[in-house]
């Protein structure tokens, strides 16, 4: 049975190993440590608490270290992940990443720990106090230097990457376990090999802090890429519909003087009533020919996720350039679906082309596209003239296609892909020269 003593620097250790978790979290979230942070700090005292208990009562049952190791270190984990959760009100995986990445630093910190206490004869209290003094002159080294390296910047900037944040949060949740792993087994490390092995753990640290710094860069590149394609087909866009709408204007001035000979009459006998009628009319006229045009092209700001608005841009450009009379309505602010962007840009592209394909076969080819999200639903309609060729019963059926035999694989895998997502709806309508195509995500907004 293990003693009084044992417990009590066993706990210490574990706070010590907390604090320095908190130290890193502020460079991995980039932000200044300060007292309102810190007044929440005493929170976090539940988790040395609990994990101490908790190695205490599998010792009682006499539970195999590794075994025991790797429980406590998931259970600190989760309880660091809801305490950052609260402390500074971000989303679970978030919190749950910076953990990860404070842990890492934190490991290799209790790498140069070991190294410390093996330099000094014994292990007593007053030996932790020494070596834990030095240490926190070696973090704040390390604090300084990776505030200098702007890690903090990159890191974040690493889980701006919604798409795959649950993917970043797993590959750093695996590289923490695995610097776990080399600290547990530093047991069985000879005595004289201790310093060359903790210096292989923090170029190991090293090399993990270079590849979160890179994948962050190399997102960044990706994410101006796309911002400029995102400028360019909006940009075309745009010019589209200046274009139509000079020559909107332009096939107004052409009637205007058969419009103003027509009010002249008018006025000239006296029939004031018919004259205000008429200028009445025109007017509207002109703002529903033009306001239509400019309505469209302001719609489009309301796709606030850069990949959903890139995709749907460079459709209407594309269905512009194919003659394809398009409208788009985006009503409502769209910052987030419960889907992969991806998967969703995926999905609607493939049913834009097809949309664009089947009313490219008609006399006034034509498609609308409605988007319409409020809280977490999100709702997409795209319809489309339609001759009333085809079966539109077997538009669903694997494989088939009106293209022609082995030609369907747009279908398939739009369905594979919503396979994935048990809280999408997807329907399909057609009549009167018009086929509809609905794909609902989260619920009906």
């Amino acid at each position: 049975m293990m003693s009084l003593t044992y417990w009590l620097l066993s706990f210490w250790d574990t706070l010590a190993g907390h604090m320095i978790v908190v130290f890193y979290l502020f460079v991995v979230m980039n932000e200044r440590v300060t007292l309102r942070r810190l007044k929440k700090a005493p929170a976090l005292l539940l988790s040395p608490l609990a994990a101490t208990a908790l190695a205490f009562a599998m010792s009682l049952v006499g539970m195999e270290d590794r075994a025991k190791y790797t429980i406590i270190s998931c259970v600190i984990l989760l309880l660091c992940t809801l305490w950052l959760t609260w402390a500074w009100r971000i989303c679970f995986w978030r919190a749950f990443s910076a953990v990860c990445m404070a842990g890492i630093l934190q490991t290799s910190t209790s790498a140069v720990v070991q190294v410390i206490f093996s330099l000094i004869p014994g292990y007593s209290f007053l030996s932790y106090i020494t070596a834990y003094l030095g240490l926190a002159l070696a973090c704040r080294f390390v604090f300084n230097l990776l505030n200098k390296l702007r890690f903090g910047v990159y890191f974040n900037l690493l889980l701006e990457d919604k798409a795959n944040l649950r993917q970043t949060t797993a590959l750093l949740f695996w590289l923490e376990m695995s610097m776990d792993m080399f600290l547990m087994l530093a047991g069985g490390v000879e005595e004289d090999y201790m310093t060359l092995y903790s210096v292989l753990v923090v170029v190991l640290e090293a090399l993990m802090v270079w590849m979160v710094v890179y994948l962050a860069r190399r997102f960044d590149d990706q994410r101006k890429l796309q911002v400029q394609r995102d400028t360019i087909a909006q940009q075309q866009l745009y010019e589209q519909k200046l274009e139509e709408i000079r020559r909107e204007v332009r096939a107004f001035r052409h009637d205007y003087k058969n419009l103003l000979a027509g009010l002249a009459q008018q006025a000239g006998e006296g029939e004031l009533d018919a004259l205000c009628a008429a200028l009445s009319r025109l007017d509207a006229d002109f703002d529903r020919r033009l306001g239509e045009e400019i309505q469209a092209s302001t719609q489009i700001g309301n796709l606030r996720i850069p990949q959903v608005r890139s995709l749907l841009l460079s459709k209407l450009a594309h269905m512009g350039e194919k003659g394809v009379e398009y409208r788009l309505e985006a009503l409502y602010p769209m910052e987030s679906v419960e889907m992969d962007v991806w998967d969703l840009v995926r999905c609607l592209g493939i049913l834009a082309d097809n949309a664009e394909e089947a009313a490219l076969e008609t006399e006034r080819p034509w498609v609308e596209i409605i988007v319409l999200a409020q809280g977490g639903g999100a709702y997409f309609r795209i319809a489309n003239s339609w001759n009333g060729k085809g079966e539109p019963d077997k538009f669903w059926e694997e494989g088939y296609s009106s293209k022609g035999p082995g030609r369907g694989t747009g279908l398939d895998s739009y369905r594979n892909i919503l396979k994935k997502y048990p809280q999408t709806v997807s329907s399909a309508s057609w009549g009167g020269g018009v086929f509809m195509q609905e794909l609902t995500i989260g619920g009906r907004p």
